[in-house]
């Protein structure tokens, strides 16, 4: 067996052939831009923002591995097999970064992070900037995926009052469900903070724009995760500017990385973070990798497929 691994660049190699000697042996590791690459031989690839048209050259590939949770970084190539399955990287290690990080934006949120810096870097002692409590903050997760159900238990486990939003109906404990077009309304109605883990779909582009961020309530701030298309940075921006928006904590852009004069980086009510929220370690990754390969080897049922009917 042979897989073509483009993620994290050359310098990753080393420690991605490491680890796969050392969970499954019989497997061949070859860098994507290795000279020595056979492309006929090549049964499995796992990549993030692969090169467009590559996949289509390797004619015995059997099944394409995403390096990260979402697969828009592959399926924007039209060239793509359609009939070959794409695995999103999704481990345990992923839900539980990502509940540990937007937990952490939420409690920021909740005891005013923001304010406590601006009175930092101001000098200023002030003893009214107590914030409030968890229990009575209501917390809005939009995407009820593996993702967005880790970051509910976790909220609800934390106090927080927690509601969800998703395609279908889910039963979520301490989670209030909303589906539909007319769920997402009522779901983020009255929400002091929104957390988009959305995917990537045509529903979902753009749909945190100028008018749903207006349908919030003043004083509500907005933590992105999921997808940058969905969100309207600069709807977002003027929200803040306005005193609408008290805060937003976006990890997710539509051009990454940031260069270093864009104007996000000094709005003062902005924190920015480097698309790390879920970002979980290689060994992670290879044994999610391996569980799939063995489980394609055997004949059985890939999970984290990507059904492209959905767009997730």
């Amino acid at each position: 067996m042979l897989m073509v691994v483009k993620s994290g660049g050359p310098a990753a190699m080393p420690e991605w052939r490491s680890l796969y000697r050392s969970l499954l042996p019989e497997l061949e590791i070859v860098g994507w831009d290795d000279p020595e690459l056979d492309p006929a031989r090549v049964e499995y690839a796992m990549v993030w923002e692969p090169t467009p048209g590559r996949l289509a050259q390797f004619p015995a590939l059997r099944v394409i591995l995403s390096s990260a949770a979402g697969v828009d970084h592959i399926t924007r190539d039209p060239s793509v097999p359609a009939h070959l399955p794409i695995v999103r990287m999704v481990t345990p290690e992923t839900g539980e970064r990502m509940a540990d990080f937007v937990t952490a934006c939420a409690y920021a949120i909740v005891r005013d992070f923001p304010a406590l810096r601006d009175a930092q870097t101001a000098r200023r002692w002030d003893e009214s900037l107590v914030g409030r409590r968890a229990s009575e903050t209501t917390v809005a997760i939009l995407g009820l995926g593996n993702l967005g159900v880790a970051c509910a238990l976790r909220l609800a486990a934390n106090g927080f009052r927690v509601r969800g939003w998703s395609r279908t109906p889910k039963q979520i404990a301490q989670c209030e469900s909303f589906a539909g077009d007319d769920g997402l309304h009522a779901c983020v109605a009255n929400a002091d903070i929104v957390v988009n883990l959305l995917p990537d779909t045509a529903a979902t582009r753009n749909l945190i724009d100028r008018r749903f961020l207006a349908a919030l309530p003043r004083g509500a701030s907005l933590i992105n995760v999921g997808r940058a298309p969905q969100v309207d940075i600069q709807a977002v921006v003027a929200s803040l500017d306005s005193g609408h928006l008290h805060s937003a904590f976006l990890d997710v852009f539509d051009s990454e990385p940031l260069t270093p004069n864009d104007p996000l980086w000094q709005h003062p009510k902005l924190w920015l973070s480097s698309h790390i929220a879920s970002a979980v370690s290689r060994e992670s990754k290879a044994r999610q990798v391996v569980k799939a390969i063995l489980a394609d080897q055997a004949g059985q049922a890939l999970e984290h497929v990507y059904a492209a009917d959905f767009g997730y």
